[in-house]
């Protein structure tokens, strides 16, 4: 595998990059919560086009259904997670042919408390990505070291290896989406400077080009996720090589709408 320690120059697009904003809700809400939340995201009036950002809300599976009934039809919806394989005698597990069954676009894969909590190794996700494509769902794969592994100048070699399972297996880019998402920064309150976060994303783009190819380097979204919030998200998403967001805790608050029209740094 080639090492991206010292690729930080940001590949330069053939064409723009449409930002995209993901909203993981993660395991939380109620009914009436979910209501709320999508009260608000329907309220919202003054949010960019869809020719300028593109919204992906990812619910709790429960909730799939009622998000879909109300939710605003230029916000798509994502899962946040499906199996390695067509569905069967996985208790527990959803299907990517389930997600299609209920006509939802999109799945966020490779999450780092999926990585951490439930021990999905770089291969395993990568195989998640690929059965996920097949099916013809389009995927946010997720990225991202520990603090101990960036306090030891790792975090560059960590991405890549997580990127490079993913490309190993991967032939069409056209539907991947990678979130960059430093484990040290989910829901700590702590955040990646935007030299850290452009320095990581220019890094992965970097992989790319020299790796996959540079079309998919120009073309491929690399999102920024970890404690995103309305105070941070414009200068974040002012960086070149930072191409929206995947946000958690902020997404399941009003000030997520502040951090969808973030989207407008990019407009040109």
């Amino acid at each position: 595998m080639r090492s991206v320690a010292c690729c930080f120059a940001a590949c330069k697009p053939n064409m723009p990059r449409k930002f995209c904003v993901g909203g993981n809700w993660k395991c939380n809400g109620t009914v009436e919560e979910i209501k709320k939340i999508v009260n608000t995201l329907n309220a919202a009036a003054d949010v960019p086009g869809e020719d300028v950002v593109e919204v992906v809300i990812g619910p709790p599976f429960v909730y799939i259904p009622l998000v879909k009934s109300i939710l605003r039809p230029d916000f798509a919806i994502a899962g946040q997670n499906c199996w390695v394989k067509k569905g069967g005698a996985f208790t527990g597990e959803i299907s990517a042919e389930m997600f299609k069954d209920l006509a939802i676009p999109w799945v966020i894969l490779g999450h780092s408390e999926r990585r951490a909590l439930c021990g999905e190794s770089n291969e395993f996700v990568a195989d998640k990505v690929v059965y996920a494509l097949s099916q013809g769902l389009k995927v946010m794969a997720c990225v991202g070291e520990t603090l101990q592994q960036r306090e030891s100048g790792q975090t560059n070699d960590v991405v890549a290896a997580q990127t490079k399972a993913i490309a190993d297996k991967v032939k069409d880019w056209k539907n991947v989406v990678i979130a960059y998402e430093p484990v040290w920064a989910i829901g700590t309150g702590k955040v990646a400077t935007p030299a850290q976060a452009q320095e990581v994303h220019a890094a992965l783009r970097s992989w790319l080009e020299k790796n996959v190819s540079s079309d998919v380097a120009s073309k491929t979204r690399i999102l920024y996720g970890g404690s995103v919030t309305a105070a941070n998200c414009v200068e974040i998403g002012s960086q070149p090589d930072v191409d929206g967001f995947l946000v958690g805790g902020a997404a399941l608050k009003p000030e997520f709408v502040d951090i969808i029209k973030a989207a407008n740094v990019k407009k040109k």
